[in-house]
C-alpha cells in the first residue's frame, strides 16, 4: 500500500503552510494563533482520514480472476489472452491490472486500467508473442486498488496459475487441411517437378490408353481379356523419412527473430506434414543435443503431434556437432532404408567428419544434406564497397562462401546432394526436392 497523489498533495500543502508559519515566526511577524490551531487541526484531520481510508482499503475484498489462455501457442506469433474479473464491490472501483508473464514472452496492452461496476463482471484482453519454445507458467496477476477516499493505492496479487506450451510455428500447416495439397503447395511457392518415370507401387489394372508405354502392358491380363490391359502405378506410399536435426552451437545463429534451429524445426515440420499427407512415415533424431530425442518413423496424422511434442522444448546447445556419432546412431536404430534429411549449418571445418559420416549413411539410406545459409552473407555480398572496412567484410564473406562451396562440391562429387538455402526458403525447397524425388521414384 502506498499513498496516492491526492494524499501527497495534502501533506505537501500542510508542509508548505508549516514552513510559511515557521518562517513568519522566525522573522518576528507573529502570525495569528488561530492559523497555528487551524494547521494542527487540519493535520490531525488528514492523518485520521488517511488511517480510516487505509482501514477501508484493507477491508476491501480482492476480485477473483479467470485467465483464458490457449494450451498451445505458436512461436513468434501474436496470440490473445483474455482475463475476466469477478467482484463484490458495492461501488464502482477503478483498478490497474498487470499480468505476470514468464520470461521469454513479449506483450502488448499491459498494464490496463479498467472500471469494475457493481453487479457486473469485467473482461479485458492483451496480446503475447512467445520468443522461445518450451513450457511456460503464468503464475499470478497483479492489481492496484484505490481506497474509497482516493488517499491510498493498494497492491493485491491474484494467484491464478495457468500453463501453456510454445510450439514451432505450424499454424499454416493446419490451414492446408481445407484445400488440396497440390494447390496449397503451389500457393506457398513449392514447385512440383514434372514426373520423369513411374511410381514404384502398383495401383490397378485398366484398359490400355493413348500415351501408355509398352512396359505398362500386363500380358497375362491382355491374353485373358483379349484386349490390351495396362498396369497403373502410383507414387509409393510406404516410404520412410528420418530428420537428423543438428542441435549444436552452430544452430544458435539468428536471422530475424528466429534462430537457425527454429528455422530448421519449421522446415522439418513442413516437410513432415507433406510427407504424412502422401502416406509416408516420418521420424526424427537429434544431433549434438543436451537432451537427445529419437522418434521412430510412423504414419498417420497423429505423428505430426508426436513430432511437435518431441521437439517443442528443445533448444540449441553449446556442443559441437559429431557427425560420425550421429551416423552410427542412425545406422543402429534405423534398419529400414529411409530418406535421411540432415538439417545443419555447414562450415568449412566439417570436411572430413561430415563426408565420412554421410558416405556411411549412403550405403544404406538416401541422404540429403540441408544447410542453412545466413541472410547476412547475401547482404554483405551485394553491398557496394565504399571503404576499407567494406572491402574487408566483402573479401571475408567471399572467402567464407567459397569455402562452403568447395565443401558442397566435394559432397556432390561423392553422390551426396546438398540443399544450401536461406532459412526463410528452406521449408519450401525441402518439399520441392522431396516431391521431385518421389515422382521420379528416386527415394
Amino acid at each position: 500500500m502506498k499513498p496516492s497523489r491526492a494524499l501527497l498533495a495534502l501533506l505537501g500543502a500542510l508542509l508548505a503552510a508549516a514552513i510559511l508559519l515557521g518562517s513568519a515566526t522566525a522573522l518576528g511577524l507573529h502570525p495569528p494563533e488561530l492559523l497555528g490551531s487551524l494547521w494542527r487541526g487540519l493535520l490531525v484531520a488528514v492523518v485520521l482520514l488517511a488511517l480510516l481510508d487505509a482501514f477501508w482499503l484493507h477491508r476491501l475484498p480482492s476480485p477473483r480472476l479467470e485467465r483464458q489462455l490457449s494450451g498451445n501457442l505458436p512461436l513468434g506469433r501474436w496470440s490473445e489472452v483474455r482475463l475476466q474479473l469477478h467482484h463484490n464491490f458495492t461501488q464502482a472501483q477503478r483498478v490497474t491490472l498487470f499480468d505476470h508473464l514468464p520470461a521469454g514472452m513479449d506483450f502488448e496492452h499491459l498494464p490496463q486500467a479498467v472500471e469494475l461496476r457493481p453487479g457486473e463482471s469485467t473482461q479485458l484482453g492483451y496480446r503475447v508473442r512467445p520468443l522461445s519454445r518450451g513450457h511456460f507458467v503464468f503464475p499470478r496477476c497483479e492489481i492496484q486498488l484505490r481506497s474509497p477516499l482516493r488517499l491510498w493505492r493498494g497492491r493485491r496479487y491474484l494467484e491464478t496459475r495457468d500453463e501453456t506450451r510454445v510450439y514451432p510455428d505450424f499454424a499454416r500447416l493446419y490451414g492446408a487441411e481445407l484445400m488440396a495439397v497440390d494447390h496449397w503447395l503451389n500457393r506457398i511457392g513449392v514447385r512440383s517437378g514434372q514426373r520423369r518415370g513411374l511410381g514404384l507401387e502398383f495401383h490397378q489394372l485398366r484398359e490400355f490408353r493413348d500415351g501408355d508405354t509398352l512396359r505398362q502392358i500386363d500380358w497375362k491380363a491382355t491374353a485373358r481379356k483379349r484386349t490390351p490391359i495396362a498396369r497403373e502405378y502410383q507414387d509409393e506410399r510406404d516410404q520412410q523419412i528420418l530428420f537428423l536435426i543438428d542441435c549444436g552451437r552452430r544452430m544458435r545463429s539468428k536471422d530475424g527473430d528466429l534462430s537457425h534451429f527454429d528455422h530448421a524445426l519449421n522446415a522439418s515440420l513442413l516437410l513432415a506434414y507433406v510427407a504424412l499427407r502422401q502416406g509416408d512415415a516420418v521420424g526424427l533424431m537429434t544431433l549434438a543435443s543436451d537432451h537427445p530425442r529419437h522418434l521412430p518413423p510412423a504414419k498417420g496424422s497423429g505423428q505430426l503431434s508426436a513430432l511437435l511434442n518431441t521437439v517443442y522444448d528443445l533448444d540449441a546447445s553449446q556442443r559441437p556437432a559429431d557427425f560420425s556419432a550421429a551416423a552410427q546412431a542412425v545406422l543402429s536404430r534405423q534398419r529400414r532404408r529411409a530418406l535421411v534429411v540432415l538439417v545443419t549449418n555447414l562450415r568449412d571445418e566439417d570436411d572430413e567428419d561430415l563426408l565420412g559420416a554421410v558416405k556411411r549413411l549412403g550405403r544404406q539410406h538416401r541422404v540429403l544434406v540441408a544447410s542453412l545459409r545466413e541472410e547476412v552473407l547475401d547482404r554483405l555480398r551485394q553491398t557496394p564497397v565504399q571503404g576499407y572496412e567494406d572491402a574487408l567484410a566483402y573479401c571475408g564473406t567471399l572467402d567464407y562462401l567459397n569455402s562452403r562451396s568447395d565443401l558442397h562440391e566435394k559432397l556432390a562429387a561423392h553422390g551426396v546432394p546438398v540443399l544450401d538455402e536461406r532459412p526463410s526458403r528452406l521449408g519450401p525447397e525441402l518439399v520441392s526436392r522431396y516431391l521431385g524425388w518421389k515422382k521420379a521414384g528416386a527415394i
